[in-house]
């Protein structure tokens, strides 16, 4: 049975069910009027057909895969949108500057000298797309031009939101686990949802930590590794919710918790560790060459921790909705075609959400494994000298 100091450690999380991802999202998808054919010798132009409307597919996926001001739920019609405005927390020349984001709508986007941008305002002034991405905050003269002035952004993002839930339910979900073992003991069976979420770390611990790190340093890693399980795991499951955000599909999340993962390996590195990565055991004319390249490798195996979740994640929401959006594409084109449509994407949907609910358990553990490899490789010499008594046997 699992102990009561592994349970308080370890963040734990509640299998949510499967539902239809993102029918909220489109439930009213922005419409723009195509062009229609018209004649330059004529006063008049030819008026447009009823389905010759048009979506910017793109805009429309990116725009709800990406991080937000506000948090939007969905859209009836084209103008009524229902959301939430969230803290715009800003810094620059002026001080500190805390107000809602509703206020940039009030003001057509701008707010106390601070402007966010957008793709109407980016084209007008012909700003240039990398710099002046989407959401962005800047400062803005009278004459709502950019200053140039630099403004560092704290804000309570959609994404940031979204981690504070998670982090809430998963503190509740623990705090009540743990307090049942403190009630009833460690020694009597499990029941109602700590039997459920029992054997999940217990195999964590067993199959995952044990076996890759060495020793009792099993023990001491071991709330760190379910730390990090669980908590993709909750992030990634609430994504799949309609409305939700993309919180693991965002790179910045992924890079925080490759940043975690990667100095908790430098934390456990030991003088056997750099000893093969300064001098490994090759012909002496091969080590400058292996030298760099072993080095490289420590710097890479956080990288792709963060590149792989985020790529698998972030594909996975963009399938989704691609194939929701399949209906409006269809509609635009003709009404018949996109009702038509619609029981053939729902069945994709569903397959595909099937898909991503294996996908959300299986980055979290492969993450999750994955850290605790390459933390017990940091320490692998160590181990072989106290279960051997000589030098380390690298693989």
């Amino acid at each position: 049975m699992i102990s009561y100091k592994l349970f308080k450690h370890s963040l734990v999380a509640t299998l949510t069910a499967l539902c239809l991802h993102g029918s909220m999202a489109f439930a009213a998808a922005p419409e723009n009027a195509s062009e229609g054919a018209e004649t330059a010798k004529t006063e008049t132009a030819a008026p447009e057909a009823e389905g010759s409307k048009k979506i910017d597919a793109k805009e429309l996926l990116l725009g709800h895969v990406k991080d937000s001001h506000e948090w939007h739920f969905f859209s009836l019609g084209e103008k009524n949108h229902v959301t939430i405005p969230l803290p715009v927390i800003v810094y620059s020349s002026k001080g500190l500057s805390v107000f809602s984001s509703a206020k940039f709508e009030e003001g057509e986007a701008t707010h106390e000298g601070f402007r966010l941008v957008n793709a109407e305002y980016r084209a007008e002034h012909q700003l240039d797309e990398a710099a002046y991405p989407n959401e962005k905050i800047i400062a803005v003269d009278e004459h709502n031009n950019p200053t140039g002035e630099k403004v560092y952004d704290f804000s309570i993002t959609k994404n940031v939101t979204s981690m504070m839930i998670a982090a809430i339910l998963l503190l509740w979900i623990m705090i009540s686990i743990a307090n049942t073992y403190k009630a009833r003991g460690a020694k009597k069976a499990p029941k109602g949802f700590q039997g459920v979420m029992e054997p999940v770390i217990i195999f964590m611990r067993d199959e995952v930590v044990k076996p890759n790190i060495p020793g009792k340093k099993a023990d001491k890693y071991a709330p760190l590794i379910l730390t990090i399980f669980f908590f993709i795991l909750i992030n990634n499951l609430l994504g799949l919710l309609p409305g939700s955000a993309n919180v693991t599909g965002n790179i910045a999340v992924t890079a925080a918790l490759a940043l975690i993962s990667f100095i908790a390996i430098l934390f456990a590195t030991n003088r056997h560790f750099w000893a093969h990565i300064f001098n490994p055991p090759v012909p002496g004319f091969v080590k400058p060459i292996l030298a760099p390249v072993e080095l490289i490798g420590v710097f890479t195996k956080p990288v792709s921790l963060m590149i792989r979740l985020f790529a698998n994640m972030l594909a996975g929401h963009i399938i989704i909705l691609s194939i929701i959006s399949l209906i409006f594409i269809f509609g635009a084109m003709n009404k018949a075609a996109g009702y038509g449509f619609m029981p053939i994407t729902i069945v994709f949907n569903m397959m595909m959400m099937c898909l991503e609910l294996l996908v959300a358990f299986i980055q979290a553990f492969i993450f999750a494994t994955l850290t605790a490899v390459f933390i017990g490789q940091s320490m692998e010499g160590a181990h072989h000298d106290e279960e051997h008594g000589h030098a380390p046997a690298h693989h």
